[in-house]
């Protein structure tokens, strides 16, 4: 993905991306706090972040280096005194990192957000997380946030069709479509037994469609390979028309559409604070930042708050009938059905093959504190 946030862009037909809100910067908010405007909240959060140093350090999921720097970028120019480092990583490798680094007593994250939803629940549980209500709290949905304030989805990320500019009209939206004789040899998919989000993806077809629905596909003789961002940028190019389970390109080559019978997949990315996080002051500016109404209101997509506007010519996002929100967190859940669902996967698509392409020189380690892999 050449440029993240132009990637997102690109994404925005989906409704991709949206971050979203909470309230009170506190568990429990005062008075004042309760009263006080978000600007003026985000004020006093932004003065503690500076006086604790001015550091954070975010653990992003996904499949790209720089794939979170428009967040980054955005977070620093509204508030130019701190210094952002953000390691994007697969969220399977994150998880793992973290339970490492939290074991160990070493946490350098002050903030995660990842697609392993089921992480969350399993960390508050056990007592890694830091108990802290956003500012705008109240207005995020109530489905996808802790009731008591450990972690809240931030925004929404949505996979469905990506194709070829130069299809027109004839270009796949259902399933079904991409079984066409036409699109042989010109399919591009990400490993799904590589990509959590993709195997869900995948079983929401095979429990509509069955497995044959599956030989059939293989039949087209697709290409797999690592990393959404790398299927969708595959997309109008060396002969490759289309794509689904991505998010969409940059590259101006594809576009992106949301099928109306087909399953698809969008659920809500979830952050929240470690802990035994060094920056605790910053990570609360963070996460209120990111959840507050004039930072969701200028974002990409459906906003996890219920006071932002549903983008132009979308539905709400809970509103689909072939799109549950809801159910890559339920699936994810089920780790005895999901890890049985990627071992019959693997006999279709065979073993996962290439570096890790967020981290392609095999850099980040177990303690990175920016994408190079530098600790501090």
């Amino acid at each position: 993905m050449k440029s993240p946030r132009k990637a997102w862009a690109a994404a925005i037909a989906l409704g991709v991306l949206a971050a979203s809100g909470a309230t009170v910067a506190a568990a429990t908010p005062s008075a004042r706090h309760a009263s006080a405007s978000e600007e003026e909240q985000l004020q006093k959060l932004y003065e503690d972040a500076v006086a604790e140093g001015g550091r954070l350090v975010v653990y992003a999921g996904g499949d790209k280096p720089g794939q979170a720097d428009y967040l980054k970028n955005a977070f620093v120019k509204r508030f130019p005194k701190m210094k952002v480092d953000t390691v994007v990583d697969f969220s399977k490798n994150h998880d793992a990192r973290l339970d490492n680094q939290i074991a160990a007593h070493k946490v350098v994250a002050d903030v995660v957000h990842l697609q392993t939803l089921d992480d969350f629940p399993r960390w508050k549980k056990e007592g890694a997380l830091e108990k802290y209500k956003p500012v705008g709290w109240n207005k995020v949905y109530d489905k996808i946030k802790d009731k008591d304030g450990y972690y809240s989805g931030l925004f929404f990320i949505g996979f469905a069709d990506v194709t070829a500019t130069t299809l027109g009209g004839n270009a796949p939206v259902e399933a079904q479509d991409f079984l066409k004789p036409e699109f042989k040899n010109k399919l591009v998919f990400t490993y799904p037994n590589d990509d959590d989000a993709v195997l869900y993806y995948f079983k929401q077809l095979t429990d509509k469609y069955g497995t044959g629905y599956l030989e059939k596909l293989l039949a087209q003789n697709p290409k797999f390979v690592r990393g959404t961002a790398d299927a969708s940028a595959q997309v109008g190019k060396d002969g490759y028309v289309a794509n689904f389970g991505s998010s969409g390109s940059s590259s101006g080559l594809s576009t992106t559409s949301i099928p109306e019978k087909s399953p698809w997949v969008a659920w809500p990315q979830t952050g929240a604070i470690l802990k035994d996080a060094p920056h605790k002051a910053a990570a609360k500016l963070y996460m209120s930042w990111i959840l507050s109404k004039q930072y969701q209101e200028t974002s990409y997509g459906w906003s996890a708050r219920t006071d932002v506007a549903t983008p132009a010519g979308r539905k709400g996002v809970f509103d689909y009938p072939n799109m549950n929100p809801l159910g890559l967190g339920a699936f994810m859940g089920d780790r005895a059905s999901l890890d049985r669902y990627k071992a019959l996967i693997n006999l279709y698509v065979g073993d996962v093959k290439g570096a890790d392409p967020a981290d392609p020189e095999g850099r980040l380690g177990l303690y990175p504190v920016d994408q190079n892999g530098t600790q501090g």
